[in-house]
Order: C-alpha cells, then sequence, then structure tokens
C-alpha cells in the first residue's frame, strides 16, 4: 500500500492552509491522505486552586462530582468541534481531487500519536503556527521544533495562505540530509514540471562545485529543469531574498542538524530560517 499523506489539524486558523497544502501534495504523488485531530486531555487546567484538602468528605465527593462532569462535557465539546472541523476539511479536500481520503480524531499527545504512526507516512503537513501559538502570539508553533526534530520523515510546515507551487528551491548545503532531499525529488516524476532551484549559501566552500554539480546532474538526468548556484552570504539571508526574486513557492531544506543542547547555547539556523521564510518549507531530519 502507499503510505500516506498525513494532515494535523487543529481549531486553530491555519487548519484550512494545512488541509489544501496537504491536498495538493496528496494529489501531485497519487497518495493517500489522512486528515488528522489530536484532542489533548490535559490541555484544561483549573482556574482555582485546589481546596479538596480543606473539605469534608460528602463536600470532596460533590467536587469530585461537579469536576467529573465538567470535564466530561469539556471532552464531549472537544470531540464535537473536531467532529465538523474534519468533517469539513474532508469535503474541502475531496472537492480539490483527493479521493483516497480519511479522517481521524484521537485523544493522547500530538507527537507520540504521530510517531505511531511513521511506519505509515510519507510526509506530515502541519501549520507552522497552531492553536497554542495564536492564543500566546508565538511566531513558532511549540510543536514545530519538537516534531521536526523527533520524526524521521519529511515534514511541511505550512503558512498563512495556500498557492499553487509552481517553483521549488532547496537549500542545499552538500551534508546527508539535504542529499537526500535531492535523491527524494529525483526519485518523484510527477514534479517535473516545476523548476528546482538548488541554492548553496554561507562561507564559499572548497567542494561547494562539486557538490551543485552532483545535485544539478541527479535531477537534470530524471528530467528537471534545474538552476543551482552558490551565492556568498549569511544564509538566512541568502535563502529569503532568493525565494522572492525567483518566485519560489515551496522551499527545501535539512532541519536541525545540532543536538538540542547546542541549539540552545548557539541558536537554531532552522528555526531562524523557519521564520524568516514566508512560503511552505519541507525540512528534512532523515
Amino acid at each position: 500500500m502507499p503510505k500516506k499523506i498525513l494532515a494535523c489539524v487543529d481549531q486553530s486558523p491555519y487548519a484550512t492552509q494545512v488541509a489544501d497544502y496537504a491536498a495538493w501534495v496528496a494529489s501531485r504523488l497519487a497518495a493517500p491522505m489522512e486528515l488528522l485531530h489530536v484532542i489533548d486531555r490535559h490541555q484544561e487546567t483549573a482556574a482555582d486552586a485546589d481546596r479538596s484538602g480543606a473539605l469534608g468528605m460528602d463536600a470532596q465527593e460533590n467536587l469530585l462530582d461537579k469536576l467529573s462532569k465538567q470535564e466530561g462535557e469539556r471532552s464531549k465539546e472537544a470531540r464535537e468541534q473536531g467532529r465538523i472541523l474534519l468533517t469539513e476539511l474532508r469535503d474541502r479536500s475531496r472537492l480539490q481531487g483527493v479521493d483516497d481520503l480519511d479522517i481521524r480524531q484521537r485523544y493522547g499527545q500530538l507527537l507520540s500519536t504521530l510517531e505511531e504512526q511513521q511506519d505509515e507516512v510519507s510526509l506530515y503537513v502541519l501549520g507552522r503556527r497552531g492553536q497554542s501559538a495564536t492564543q500566546s502570539g508565538r511566531d513558532l508553533g511549540r510543536h514545530v521544533e519538537t516534531i521536526c526534530r523527533q520524526l524521521k520523515r519529511p515534514i511541511l510546515t505550512v503558512t498563512d495562505s495556500f498557492k499553487d507551487p509552481k517553483r521549488i528551491m532547496v537549500a542545499f548545503d552538500g551534508g546527508r540530509m539535504t542529499r537526500r532531499g535531492i535523491e527524494l525529488l529525483a526519485a518523484t516524476p510527477r514534479l517535473k514540471d516545476l523548476p528546482i532551484d538548488v541554492v548553496m549559501s554561507g562561507k564559499q566552500q572548497a567542494d561547494a562545485e562539486k557538490q551543485l554539480a552532483w545535485a544539478d546532474g541527479l535531477l537534470t538526468s530524471n528530467g528537471f529543469t534545474v538552476d543551482a548556484s552558490f551565492i556568498q552570504g549569511d544564509p538566512e539571508r541568502v535563502i529569503t531574498a532568493e525565494i522572492a526574486e525567483r518566485g519560489c513557492d515551496l522551499l527545501i531544506m535539512g532541519a536541525y542538524s545540532h543536538s538540542p543542547l547546542r541549539s540552545l547555547f548557539l541558536g537554531s539556523r532552522t528555526n531562524d530560517l523557519l521564520r524568516a521564510s514566508q512560503v511552505p518549507t519541507i525540512t528534512l531530519h532523515l
């Protein structure tokens, strides 16, 4: 069975864009698609302090019964809202030509739920900002880095609006992950009509021409139209500027090549580029 495109949706404004990009990929690759909504059982916290220790036995039992009923009502409401969301997104995706489509609602933690399905998935799709980031004002959702570090599958993080991709950029560094990205592209004939820009940046490397020639040769031999180049300068600024100048609609890059501890002290180029990039991005941590 072909592996599926798994779209992770929540009640944020980005759910529609997640579904639209997942539908685009599924249609392009003729792959099955699944819309997944995960309900976190522990996302609700009590507004008041726990005073049960100061109550008598009967009062404690009444309080626990009341809290249990409230939790049941919240759970039922979350399930119903999730069901409505999934149904609407399923109908929307079918209008975009996706026939092999499933919807699923699960209780649990998002990361562990995604890890359980990893063997069945070829690509994950999620919003760069989810429901929690929308409420807190963060520019990058709290799940994004954790998921991209832990899952060994390509992950497409999407931005605020859907645009049918017409040109792809690969932020290429010659390392294992971006070489794997070039190999995956070369093995995907259904994307041959999209021009590919392979861009290396940073400090001048002795083997840059050799690395670029390899990427160019592999893609060209598989029928792709390629523009491969090295541009000296800060990768975040170079890639962001080249995306805008060349009119690219989709970025592919390696992700989190350093340990979380090193990223804590030195910062993460992956996060910086995700924040700076205004186009959907496929991160590779393979």
